[in-house]
Protein backbone atom coordinates (compact mmCIF):
# COMPACT_ATOMS: atom_id res chain seq x y z
CA UNK A 1 0.00 0.00 0.00
CA UNK A 2 1.16 3.63 -1.21
CA UNK A 3 2.00 5.32 1.55
CA UNK A 4 -0.25 8.25 1.02
CA UNK A 5 -2.92 5.49 0.87
CA UNK A 6 -1.54 4.07 4.40
CA UNK A 7 -1.83 7.68 5.92
CA UNK A 8 -5.15 8.21 4.88
CA UNK A 9 -6.57 4.96 6.34
CA UNK A 10 -4.37 5.53 9.78
CA UNK A 11 -5.77 8.97 9.90
CA UNK A 12 -9.33 7.93 9.07
CA UNK A 13 -8.79 4.99 11.86
CA UNK A 14 -7.87 7.71 14.05
CA UNK A 15 -11.19 10.16 13.78
CA UNK A 16 -13.05 6.83 13.75
CA UNK A 17 -11.83 5.58 17.08
CA UNK A 18 -12.55 9.36 18.55
CA UNK A 19 -15.76 8.90 17.33
CA UNK A 20 -16.68 5.40 18.70
CA UNK A 21 -15.21 6.74 22.09
CA UNK A 22 -18.67 7.92 22.77
CA UNK A 23 -19.63 4.46 23.11
CA UNK A 24 -16.70 3.74 25.83
CA UNK A 25 -17.70 6.86 28.38
CA UNK A 26 -21.34 5.42 27.80
CA UNK A 27 -19.84 2.09 29.67
CA UNK A 28 -18.91 3.90 32.62
CA UNK A 29 -21.91 5.52 33.12
CA UNK A 30 -22.04 4.08 37.21
CA UNK A 31 -19.04 6.84 37.67
CA UNK A 32 -19.68 10.36 37.73
CA UNK A 33 -18.30 12.91 34.87
CA UNK A 34 -15.43 13.70 36.98
CA UNK A 35 -14.39 11.12 38.75
CA UNK A 36 -14.16 9.31 34.69
CA UNK A 37 -12.00 12.70 34.00
CA UNK A 38 -9.81 12.30 36.92
CA UNK A 39 -8.81 8.54 35.96
CA UNK A 40 -8.22 9.48 32.74
CA UNK A 41 -5.95 12.20 33.68
CA UNK A 42 -4.28 9.53 35.64
CA UNK A 43 -4.19 6.41 33.61
CA UNK A 44 -3.37 9.56 30.48
CA UNK A 45 0.17 9.50 31.32
CA UNK A 46 1.08 5.91 32.06
CA UNK A 47 -0.44 5.61 28.04
CA UNK A 48 2.03 8.43 26.64
CA UNK A 49 5.03 6.82 29.17
CA UNK A 50 4.02 3.40 26.99
CA UNK A 51 4.15 5.20 23.81
CA UNK A 52 6.80 7.50 24.30
CA UNK A 53 9.13 4.20 25.43
CA UNK A 54 7.52 2.34 22.21
CA UNK A 55 8.56 5.19 19.81
CA UNK A 56 11.95 5.39 21.40
CA UNK A 57 11.70 9.09 21.97
CA UNK A 58 13.33 9.04 25.12
CA UNK A 59 13.35 11.75 28.24
CA UNK A 60 16.01 14.13 27.69
CA UNK A 61 13.56 16.75 26.75
CA UNK A 62 11.31 16.83 29.96
CA UNK A 63 13.96 18.59 32.22
CA UNK A 64 14.28 21.62 29.56
CA UNK A 65 10.75 21.93 29.68
CA UNK A 66 10.77 21.67 33.13
CA UNK A 67 12.89 24.44 33.96
CA UNK A 68 11.37 26.47 30.95
CA UNK A 69 8.65 28.65 32.76
CA UNK A 70 7.01 30.19 30.19
CA UNK A 71 6.54 27.06 28.40
CA UNK A 72 5.57 24.99 31.71
CA UNK A 73 2.64 28.00 31.84
CA UNK A 74 1.56 27.52 28.39
CA UNK A 75 1.45 23.81 28.82
CA UNK A 76 -0.64 24.31 32.03
CA UNK A 77 -2.92 26.23 30.64
CA UNK A 78 -3.55 23.74 27.16
CA UNK A 79 -3.91 21.02 30.17
CA UNK A 80 -6.69 23.33 31.85
CA UNK A 81 -8.56 23.39 28.56
CA UNK A 82 -8.11 19.77 27.28
CA UNK A 83 -9.43 18.95 30.48
CA UNK A 84 -12.28 21.37 30.45
CA UNK A 85 -12.90 20.09 26.73
CA UNK A 86 -12.79 16.20 27.80
CA UNK A 87 -15.18 16.89 30.81
CA UNK A 88 -17.91 18.50 28.70
CA UNK A 89 -18.10 15.48 26.23
CA UNK A 90 -17.97 13.01 28.70
CA UNK A 91 -20.75 14.69 30.70
CA UNK A 92 -22.54 14.91 27.39
CA UNK A 93 -22.35 11.31 26.63
CA UNK A 94 -23.12 10.10 29.85
CA UNK A 95 -26.11 12.53 30.61
CA UNK A 96 -27.86 11.64 27.18
CA UNK A 97 -26.69 14.67 25.36
CA UNK A 98 -24.11 13.75 22.75
CA UNK A 99 -25.73 15.29 19.78
CA UNK A 100 -23.84 17.99 21.70
CA UNK A 101 -20.58 16.69 21.04
CA UNK A 102 -21.53 16.09 17.73
CA UNK A 103 -22.35 19.78 17.59
CA UNK A 104 -19.19 20.54 19.22
CA UNK A 105 -17.20 19.14 16.90
CA UNK A 106 -18.73 20.63 13.55
CA UNK A 107 -18.59 24.01 14.60
CA UNK A 108 -14.84 23.72 16.09
CA UNK A 109 -12.93 24.68 13.08
CA UNK A 110 -15.34 27.42 12.41
CA UNK A 111 -15.02 28.93 16.16
CA UNK A 112 -11.07 27.78 15.62
CA UNK A 113 -10.87 30.64 12.55
CA UNK A 114 -12.58 33.10 14.53
CA UNK A 115 -9.89 32.71 17.14
CA UNK A 116 -7.47 33.03 14.28
CA UNK A 117 -8.68 36.49 13.18
CA UNK A 118 -8.98 37.57 16.76
CA UNK A 119 -5.95 36.97 17.95
CA UNK A 120 -3.52 36.16 14.86
CA UNK A 121 -4.83 38.57 12.89
CA UNK A 122 -5.35 36.62 10.32
CA UNK A 123 -8.04 36.79 7.66
CA UNK A 124 -10.78 34.40 6.49
CA UNK A 125 -11.65 34.51 2.40
CA UNK A 126 -15.24 35.31 1.52
CA UNK A 127 -16.52 31.58 1.32
CA UNK A 128 -14.50 31.49 5.46
CA UNK A 129 -16.81 33.94 6.25
CA UNK A 130 -19.95 32.59 4.82
CA UNK A 131 -19.20 29.45 6.78
CA UNK A 132 -19.06 30.98 9.98
CA UNK A 133 -21.79 32.97 9.23
CA UNK A 134 -23.79 29.79 8.64
CA UNK A 135 -22.49 28.45 11.88
CA UNK A 136 -24.00 30.97 14.08
CA UNK A 137 -26.81 30.59 12.32
CA UNK A 138 -27.02 26.78 13.12
CA UNK A 139 -26.00 27.21 16.92
CA UNK A 140 -28.98 29.55 16.92
CA UNK A 141 -31.81 27.46 15.28
CA UNK A 142 -30.41 24.67 17.81
CA UNK A 143 -30.87 26.78 20.64
CA UNK A 144 -34.76 26.60 19.60
CA UNK A 145 -34.36 23.39 19.12
CA UNK A 146 -32.93 22.39 22.26
CA UNK A 147 -35.73 25.34 24.03
CA UNK A 148 -32.23 26.71 25.31
CA UNK A 149 -28.67 27.70 23.95
CA UNK A 150 -26.92 24.43 23.74
CA UNK A 151 -23.52 25.70 26.53
CA UNK A 152 -22.59 22.52 26.49
CA UNK A 153 -21.38 22.24 22.76
CA UNK A 154 -20.59 25.78 23.05
CA UNK A 155 -18.08 24.99 25.52
CA UNK A 156 -16.63 21.75 24.57
CA UNK A 157 -16.18 23.46 20.57
CA UNK A 158 -14.79 26.82 22.51
CA UNK A 159 -12.46 24.89 24.88
CA UNK A 160 -10.85 23.03 22.04
CA UNK A 161 -10.31 26.14 19.87
CA UNK A 162 -8.77 27.45 22.91
CA UNK A 163 -6.70 24.76 23.18
CA UNK A 164 -5.62 24.17 19.89
CA UNK A 165 -4.63 28.46 19.85
CA UNK A 166 -3.19 28.05 22.92
CA UNK A 167 -0.74 24.63 21.12
CA UNK A 168 0.60 26.71 18.50
CA UNK A 169 2.89 28.76 21.22
CA UNK A 170 4.00 25.36 22.78
CA UNK A 171 7.28 24.43 21.24
CA UNK A 172 6.92 20.50 21.43
CA UNK A 173 5.15 18.01 19.53
CA UNK A 174 2.15 16.73 19.88
CA UNK A 175 3.28 13.86 22.18
CA UNK A 176 5.72 15.62 23.84
CA UNK A 177 2.82 18.00 24.92
CA UNK A 178 0.00 15.69 25.61
CA UNK A 179 2.56 13.77 28.07
CA UNK A 180 3.79 17.34 29.59
CA UNK A 181 -0.23 17.69 29.96
CA UNK A 182 -1.30 14.83 31.98
CA UNK A 183 1.82 15.14 33.89
CA UNK A 184 1.00 18.56 35.17
CA UNK A 185 -2.90 17.27 35.86
CA UNK A 186 -1.64 13.92 37.31
CA UNK A 187 -1.09 14.82 41.13
CA UNK A 188 -4.45 16.77 41.32
CA UNK A 189 -6.71 14.15 39.73
CA UNK A 190 -4.52 11.56 41.65
CA UNK A 191 -5.32 13.19 44.73
CA UNK A 192 -8.91 13.45 43.83
CA UNK A 193 -9.28 10.13 42.99
CA UNK A 194 -7.78 8.85 46.29
CA UNK A 195 -9.96 11.14 48.07
CA UNK A 196 -13.36 9.63 46.29
CA UNK A 197 -12.12 6.25 46.87
CA UNK A 198 -11.80 7.55 50.78
CA UNK A 199 -15.23 9.16 51.18
CA UNK A 200 -16.50 6.19 49.54
CA UNK A 201 -17.66 7.98 46.75
CA UNK A 202 -15.56 6.55 44.41
CA UNK A 203 -16.70 3.62 42.01
CA UNK A 204 -12.67 1.94 41.34
CA UNK A 205 -13.85 -1.15 44.06
CA UNK A 206 -17.04 -0.82 44.57
CA UNK A 207 -18.81 -1.68 41.00
CA UNK A 208 -17.17 -4.26 39.44
CA UNK A 209 -13.71 -5.67 38.01
CA UNK A 210 -14.94 -4.54 34.20
CA UNK A 211 -15.59 -0.89 35.71
CA UNK A 212 -12.09 -1.50 37.03
CA UNK A 213 -10.82 -1.86 33.67
CA UNK A 214 -12.29 0.38 31.88
CA UNK A 215 -11.27 2.95 34.13
CA UNK A 216 -8.26 2.22 33.61
CA UNK A 217 -8.22 1.36 30.06
CA UNK A 218 -9.24 5.42 29.35
CA UNK A 219 -5.44 6.41 29.23
CA UNK A 220 -5.27 4.19 26.54
CA UNK A 221 -8.55 5.07 24.26
CA UNK A 222 -6.90 8.82 24.86
CA UNK A 223 -3.49 7.84 23.46
CA UNK A 224 -4.26 5.19 21.02
CA UNK A 225 -6.03 7.37 18.32
CA UNK A 226 -3.26 10.49 19.64
CA UNK A 227 -0.48 7.88 18.37
CA UNK A 228 -2.42 6.89 14.72
CA UNK A 229 -3.11 10.72 14.28
CA UNK A 230 0.85 11.41 14.77
CA UNK A 231 1.28 8.52 12.07
CA UNK A 232 -0.93 9.76 9.63
CA UNK A 233 -0.17 13.78 9.85
CA UNK A 234 3.71 12.55 8.61
CA UNK A 235 1.79 11.05 5.59
CA UNK A 236 -0.48 13.27 3.94
CA UNK A 237 -1.01 16.75 3.82
CA UNK A 238 -2.83 18.55 6.29
CA UNK A 239 -5.74 19.25 3.88
CA UNK A 240 -6.67 15.60 3.77
CA UNK A 241 -6.41 15.75 7.60
CA UNK A 242 -8.82 18.90 7.62
CA UNK A 243 -11.46 16.26 5.51
CA UNK A 244 -10.89 13.72 7.57
CA UNK A 245 -11.70 15.34 10.39
CA UNK A 246 -15.41 15.14 10.00
CA UNK A 247 -15.71 11.32 10.18
CA UNK A 248 -15.74 12.33 14.12
CA UNK A 249 -18.65 14.56 14.63
CA UNK A 250 -20.89 12.47 12.02
CA UNK A 251 -20.06 9.65 13.69
CA UNK A 252 -21.17 10.64 17.19
CA UNK A 253 -24.14 12.08 15.92
CA UNK A 254 -24.68 8.71 14.48
CA UNK A 255 -23.90 6.94 18.09
CA UNK A 256 -25.89 9.55 19.91
CA UNK A 257 -29.28 9.41 16.96
CA UNK A 258 -29.26 5.44 16.15
CA UNK A 259 -27.36 3.72 19.41
CA UNK A 260 -28.47 6.30 22.01
CA UNK A 261 -31.84 6.99 21.23
CA UNK A 262 -31.62 10.55 21.27
CA UNK A 263 -34.59 12.63 19.75
CA UNK A 264 -34.38 14.58 16.25
CA UNK A 265 -37.07 17.04 16.15
CA UNK A 266 -37.53 19.40 13.07
CA UNK A 267 -35.53 21.90 14.52
CA UNK A 268 -32.68 20.07 15.33
CA UNK A 269 -32.29 18.66 11.80
CA UNK A 270 -32.55 21.92 10.65
CA UNK A 271 -29.92 22.86 12.73
CA UNK A 272 -27.86 20.29 12.15
CA UNK A 273 -28.52 20.83 8.35
CA UNK A 274 -27.23 24.50 8.59
CA UNK A 275 -23.98 23.42 10.15
CA UNK A 276 -23.71 20.38 7.82
CA UNK A 277 -24.00 23.63 4.92
CA UNK A 278 -21.23 25.26 6.49
CA UNK A 279 -19.11 22.24 6.89
CA UNK A 280 -19.46 21.88 3.17
CA UNK A 281 -18.54 25.44 2.52
CA UNK A 282 -15.84 25.44 4.89
CA UNK A 283 -14.57 22.25 2.81
CA UNK A 284 -15.01 23.10 0.00
CA UNK A 285 -12.89 26.55 0.75
CA UNK A 286 -9.83 24.38 1.96
CA UNK A 287 -9.76 22.23 -0.94
CA UNK A 288 -9.96 25.29 -3.27
CA UNK A 289 -6.99 26.79 -1.27
CA UNK A 290 -4.47 23.69 -0.99
CA UNK A 291 -5.24 23.34 -4.76
CA UNK A 292 -4.31 26.96 -5.33
CA UNK A 293 -1.48 26.64 -2.85
CA UNK A 294 0.13 23.55 -4.95
CA UNK A 295 -0.63 25.49 -8.46
CA UNK A 296 1.38 28.17 -7.49
CA UNK A 297 4.43 26.47 -5.92
CA UNK A 298 4.40 24.71 -8.80
CA UNK A 299 4.69 27.58 -11.09
CA UNK A 300 7.47 28.97 -8.53
CA UNK A 301 9.74 25.96 -9.00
Amino acid sequence: MPESQRGVVLGASAFFFWAVAALYWDFLSAAAPSEILAHRMVWSLLAMCVLLALARRGWRWLPGVLRDRRTLLTVAAAAVLISLNWWGFIYAVSSGQTLQASLAYFVNPLMSVCLGVVFFSERLRPAQWVAVGLGVLAVAVMAVGYGVMPWLALLMASSFAAYGAVKKSVPLDGMQSLTVETLVMFLPALGYVVWLEATGAGTVFSVSPGHSALLAGSGFVTAIPLLLFGMAARKVPLSVIGMLQYITPTGIFLVGWLVQGEEMPPARWLGFGVVWLAVCVFAGDQVRGARTARRERGTAA
